[in-house]
């Protein structure tokens, strides 16, 4: 009886303390990226594309806030994770030793794999926790929406309308896949808060805006390198491969956009520590 008043206890000040966690991880972050930004990129534009990916890095620092403060993966869709983990693993088969798809500043010689790395790292710790050590918490039922096919088909997307910056059809075709895995992977996070009722905690909020953030920064990068990124052409004169990247920013942004409305709302009225509960037939 007693120990469970303790633990209940504890996890009491674990969660008071969340808020404070939060705001420290996004103090961090505006540091680290100011710095990389100023003294490793020179104040480059191409560097835009390295705090894409440090603000999605900060993403999953807050789920892991999240998880570990209140000692739970409940709200968190490990099929979700699962698509992220395989988006970095096939990203990274690129960019840590070919330079297509790289910022053109020093940031991209190994600030950018470094965080994408520590990203990765972040997620396979999340799943360790949602499939092992915490799996009791894990909300396996509602997190059921089928991925394998949606695996295959990006994959299939990925084979016919790669670009060819890498001039490498292999290494193209998995960094192709690698951006349509982490473009899906709102699906399951989604589908998942759906299932549960729409309720949505502050670091799974910031989390989503978070990855929202970052696709947004990635795209407009990508459309001011939009003559830069080349293809072999299906059609004569259609550049297949820019109209692929940037439709899939765009179906992100789009998958997330209501998301986005409450988000802003939450924020404005309830501040950084928010709780958002969602009309369930806005998210699917």
């Amino acid at each position: 009886m007693m120990g469970a008043m303790m633990a209940a206890q504890r996890k009491e000040e674990a969660n008071k303390n969340q808020p404070k966690l939060v705001t420290a991880a996004y103090a961090i972050f505006v540091v680290g990226a100011l710095a990389v930004y100023h003294f490793v990129a020179n104040g480059e534009f191409s560097a835009i594309l390295t705090m894409a990916q440090m603000i999605q890095c900060l993403a999953f620092v807050l789920l892991v806030i999240k998880s570990c403060s209140s000692g739970s993966v409940s709200g968190i869709s490990a099929r979700s994770l699962g698509l992220e983990a395989l988006s970095f693993a096939c990203r990274l088969s690129s960019t840590t030793w070919l330079n297509g798809y790289l910022p053109v500043d020093a940031s991209g010689d190994y600030v950018y794999q470094i965080v994408d790395i520590c990203s990765l790292l972040l997620v396979l710790f999340l799943l360790h926790r949602a499939l092992t050590t915490h799996r009791h918490t894990y909300e396996e039922d509602a997190d059921s929406l089928p991925v394998v096919p949606v695996i295959a088909g990006c994959f299939l997307l990925a084979v016919l309308l790669h670009a060819d910056m890498n001039s490498r059809h292999l290494f193209d075709t998995l960094w192709m896949a690698g951006l349509f895995f982490s473009v899906v992977s709102a699906l399951p996070q989604l589908y998942l808060i759906n299932q549960t009722g729409g309720v949505i905690t502050a670091c799974t909020g910031h989390y989503i805006a978070l990855l929202a953030v970052s696709r947004a920064l990635s795209g407009i990068f990508m459309w001011h390198a939009r003559f830069d990124i080349t293809c072999t052409p299906w059609v004569t004169g259609v550049n297949h491969a820019i109209w692929a990247i940037l439709s899939a920013h765009v179906l992100h942004l789009i998958l997330l956009g209501d998301f986005g409305y409450y988000y802003i709302k939450a924020v404005m009225q309830q501040g950084l520590d928010f709780k958002i509960e969602l009309p369930c037939a806005d998210m699917v």
